[in-house]
Parts: C-alpha cells; structure tokens; sequence
C-alpha cells in the first residue's frame, strides 16, 4: 500500500468553545487530487491550517519524512505601499523565472506586486507553491476572483504539474463544475466528513444532496462538457484537441 503523504487520524478544532472540526480522518497520497467541498463554515480552511500545524488541534497528523509542502492561502494581504515585484517576491521563496514562467507569467517579473489583477495574483501565488518543486500542494481556494475560463485552465494546469512534480494536491474550492472534473477523489466536509470518493459517486450520495440540494446534484451528475480546444496557462487557446470531461 502507497505510504500517503499526508494523513489525519481523528482530528478535531475547537475555538471559542466550538467545534469547528469534528473526528476527520483523510489521507493524501502521491499524485492524488484529492478536493475538499463543503458550504461556508463548514470548516474547510481550519482543516488545512491543522494539517499545516498553524493551529491548535486533537488527533494525530502524520506527515512523511522530508515531506515538501507549497501553499497557497485562501487570502494573501499584499501591502500596495511596499515597492516589490513579482521576481523579488518569487526570489524570496527561492524561485524564478522558471516557475513563473511555467504559470504563463514571466512577463509579470518586472510588475510591482500592487499593481496585478487578482488573476495574476493567484498565478504569482502559484509560482510560489511550486517554486521549491513540493510532494504536497496544499490550494485553498486558489483562484477566487479569477473569471471561469481563467479558472478553467487554471485547475488543468494544476493537473499537469501534478504530473510534471509527482506531488499530491489537495484543494479546497467553492466551484464544483470546475474542480471536481480534475479530482481524483472528493471529500465533503460539514465539520464532519459526509462522504467521499470519485467525484460520480458523490453526488449522488444522500449527504451531498442534503448539503448541496437535489438541483445541483443532478446538474453535476448529468453535465457534460466536451472541449475542442485546450487552454494555455493564460487562458489562451493553443490547439484543437478533442477530450471530455465531466463536470462536478
């Protein structure tokens, strides 16, 4: 059996007397995309920060040896009176040009930090996570703010460094057509886990339909989308290239 990357073992957080997260056990192992969906509050960024160790938690957290691990938080503050540009920023983390321009934005090296749209940001934050080559991507609503065809290819270029790294991914997002379509399998989260597994199954699971409602469930079940083209980390369309997925 592979050794997971990461793995959870009763987790619990409690803050302020709640508890916020309840008794998760998850595991993340190489080359997963494993995608974390829950309604708001539900306590999807806490869990990530316990798997992190940036807050206080019960249950035991097994990290493997040596384990490299990218982030990208769900809110990143950027100070827009600081002089500093997308390279120096990169070169802080120990990148370069080479992870920005495996995000499409190489051009970005000389632009001030205070001046990128939120699209460009969240490939800066990309560049970041990847910079150092890590076995673990951890992306907590990654591209919030970005358009739905940006977004698009943004998760498809998330697959392929998947790929490219060998890493394991696990992802936390609000936009279930989107990301369920990349994920290897998903875990939805209402401070407990409800289900999980590949992203057909779990639609149709009962809790989802109670959290999500019938309407979606069936939207994500049903819902094809078949791509004649594919996507340059920019959006851009590079060339004809028939393939299917299927949304969720």
């Amino acid at each position: 059996m592979t050794q997971p990357l990461i793995e959870a073992r009763d987790l619990s957080v409690t803050a302020s007397g709640n508890r916020i997260v309840e008794n998760v056990s998850l595991r993340v192992d190489p080359h997963e995309i494993v995608v974390l969906i829950g309604p708001n509050g539900s306590g999807k960024t806490t869990l990530l920060k316990a798997l992190l160790g940036l807050v206080p938690h019960k249950g035991e957290v097994v990290r493997r040896a040596g384990l490299r691990v990218g982030y990208v938080p769900q809110h990143f503050q950027r100070d827009l009176s600081l002089p500093l540009t997308v390279g120096r920023f990169i070169g802080l983390y120990g990148g370069g040009e080479a992870a920005l321009a495996r995000v499409g934005i190489e051009r970005l090296a000389g632009h001030q930090l205070a001046t990128l749209s939120g699209g460009e940001m969240a490939r800066v934050l990309l560049a970041r996570a990847i910079a150092q080559k890590p076995d673990l991507l951890f992306l907590d609503e990654p591209f919030a703010g970005v358009d739905i065809s940006g977004e698009a290819a943004l998760y498809s270029l998330i697959a392929e460094l998947r790929d490219e790294i060998g890493c394991g991914v696990l992802l936390v997002s609000h936009d279930l057509h989107v990301v369920m379509a990349q994920a290897s399998r998903v875990i939805c989260l209402n401070r407990h886990i409800c289900c999980e597994g590949a992203a057909g199954a779990v639609v149709r699971d009962p809790a989802f339909v109670q959290l999500f409602g019938a309407r979606v469930a069936a939207e994500l079940a049903l819902y094809h989308h078949t791509h004649d083209h594919e996507h340059s980390p920019s959006g851009e369309v590079t060339h004809d290239h028939p393939h299917e997925h299927v949304h969720g």
